[in-house]
Order: structure tokens, then C-alpha cells, then sequence
């Protein structure tokens, strides 16, 4: 059994991948831009304290998880699953899978990462590659109840996905607003030990780099990740600008401001660079970073 014209982009954020994956699978027509920045997406930065590669995966989805719903998205958490779990404990969500697979209902995975879960047959489920299969913490199915394609590595959530109505396009961008706001003002309620989200995550990715923990798989990892948001919260900014006048400087300021931490973030990716070349770059964008937040204040105080 299979979903027909399901897809997950290349996207290196692969979270947003599977959600554009079902997005489009559902017709639900949004541009990239609009997702990452309706679903709050676009504004988070996590750093783990050794600048670990898990950063882009670890941290409370609840905020996230309900803008999705303003988009059109209802997304369902349905377990964590670890090594420890037995085959009957496996089987029970499998069949939860199933179950949606069979409503034509998309879900999805996250282990090393992101992907879509398609389809099944008597033996596996069957799961997106979307870099392809030359990434192998992707694989291209999950064998029922052994779940050997994970090897040692099983610390497995599951999610289904379906469709509901969307909000209206100005509570979206209020929605997103409020949630990126207090991203940076309770970044404690979005983030795990030894995680930080916010502008404080950029002094705790600065403090590894000078002190050389910082993981280099992880520093290019997170780099490339959180580039990637801010471009599209740069793109977000000046879709809503050509939406809205009332607020239409403050949101060309906002895109030109996460152009710039996009680009910054985009050099600090750079395996070839120094260390002590990446860390002004990115004390440039945690301060920019802190200026984004009064503008967010400004355009909040406009729509309300």
C-alpha cells in the first residue's frame, strides 16, 4: 500500500521537508517562505553545548506543532520508541500507522532524521530518502517490529499528518509573530538540557568555539540548518510586506535583517574556516539577531 504523489524534498531542514512533503501531497498551496515563517519554523536556533548535530532536531515541537494547525496541518505526535521497547510495543504503533496509511493519511518519522512515511508492504514500512540513498541514518524502509534498518541508533518519535481548514492570513502572521517573540523571551520553554534556544544560543555556540568543543560535523550541520531558516524568514518578511501596508517597512527591515544573519550563518558553515573566524561572524549575527526582536515587538504592536 502506497500514497500516490508524495515527495520530500531535499530541504536540509528535513522537518520542513515532510511538512512541504504533505503539504503538497494534501494541495495545500503555500510557498516555502510561508511555511517556514507560518509555522514558526524560520525563527528557531537551538545549539547544543557542544554544538552537537542533533541541535536542528531537539527541542518541544508544541508551539511549532500548533501554528501548523493555522496553515492547514493537523500534525499528531504518536510515541517516542527507543531500543528498550519490546517487538509488542512496536507493533501497536505500527498498526497505528497502518491504520492511518490506509485513510490516506501521510505520517512520518524522526530518528537521525526527518522522513515521510509513504506506504507499507507485508513486511516494512516504507520511507522517503530525501537527500537519497547515500545518506545512511535515511533509510528506505523500517522492518517491522525489529526496526533493524536503525542498527543501535533507535530513539524514534512517529507523527501522522491530515488536513484541516486554515486560519486567515492575518492571524498566521500574528500566530508566528507572537511564537518567535517568545522564543527569544522564554527560550526555556522550548528547549531540553543542555540545549539553548535564542539569542543565548549563540553565546553557547560562540563558548564551544573558543574552547574547542565545538562538534565540526555539528558547527557545519548547524550552520546549514539554521542559514536556511533565516533565509526563509527573510522571504517570509517580504512576502508579508507586499501583503500588508500598515506594517510594510518594518517587515522589508525584518527580511533585510535575516538576509544578513542568513548569509553570516552561510560563512560559519564553512569546514575550511578557522574557528576564531566564526566567532565574530557570529557574535555579527546574535546581535542582529537582538535587534530582530524589537522589530517583532513594533510590527506586534501594529496588528494588534
Amino acid at each position: 500500500m502506497t500514497l500516490d504523489n508524495i515527495k520530500q524534498p531535499p530541504l536540509n531542514t528535513s522537518l520542513m521537508g515532510v511538512i512541504r512533503g504533505v503539504m503538497n501531497y494534501y494541495d495545500i498551496k503555500m510557498s516555502d517562505a510561508m511555511v517556514y515563517g507560518g509555522s514558526g519554523h524560520a525563527f528557531i536556533i537551538n545549539i547544543h553545548d557542544v554544538v552537537c548535530p542533533s541541535s536542528p532536531y531537539v527541542w518541544k515541537y508544541d508551539g511549532f506543532i500548533k501554528l501548523l494547525q493555522n496553515l492547514g496541518l493537523k500534525m499528531t505526535h504518536l510515541g517516542f520508541f527507543s531500543k528498550e521497547n519490546t517487538p509488542d510495543d512496536r507493533k501497536k504503533v505500527e498498526d497505528i500507522l497502518r491504520q492511518h496509511l490506509n485513510a490516506k493519511d501521510p505520517c512520518s518519522l524522526l530518528n537521525m532524521d526527518n522522513q515521510i512515511i509513504y506506504g507499507y508492504d507485508e513486511e516494512r514500512l516504507l520511507l522517503t530518502q530525501p537527500w537519497g540513498d547515500c545518506v545512511d541514518v535515511t533509510p528506505a524502509t523500517l522492518t517491522f517490529q525489529t526496526w533493524k534498518e536503525f542498527g543501535d541508533e533507535v530513539h524514534v518519535e512517529f507523527f501522522s499528518y491530515q488536513k484541516i481548514d486554515a486560519a486567515e492570513s492575518a492571524k498566521i502572521v500574528k500566530d508566528s509573530l507572537l511564537y518567535a517573540q517568545d522564543l527569544f523571551m522564554h527560550p526555556e520553554k522550548y528547549s531540553y538540557e543542555k540545549y539553548t534556544i535564542g539569542v543565548a544560543a549563540y553565546d553557547m555556540w560562540i563558548k564551544a568555539l573558543e574552547q574547542g568543543t565545538a562538534h565540526a560535523h555539528g558547527n557545519w550541520w548547524n550552520s546549514t540548518v539554521w542559514s536556511e531558516c533565516r533565509n526563509m524568514a527573510a522571504e517570509y518578511f517580504a512576502e508579508v510586506a507586499g501583503k500588508y501596508d500598515s506594517i510594510a517597512k518594518q517587515a522589508r527591515d525584518l527580511s533585510a535583517q535575516y538576509k544578513e544573519v542568513g548569509e553570516l550563518l552561510k560563512q560559519v558553515s564553512d569546514k575550511e574556516k578557522p574557528a576564531e573566524e566564526k566567532i565574530p561572524l557570529l557574535k555579527k549575527a546574535k546581535n542582529k539577531e537582538e535587534a530582530v526582536v524589537t522589530l517583532i515587538e513594533n510590527v506586534l504592536q501594529e496588528l494588534t
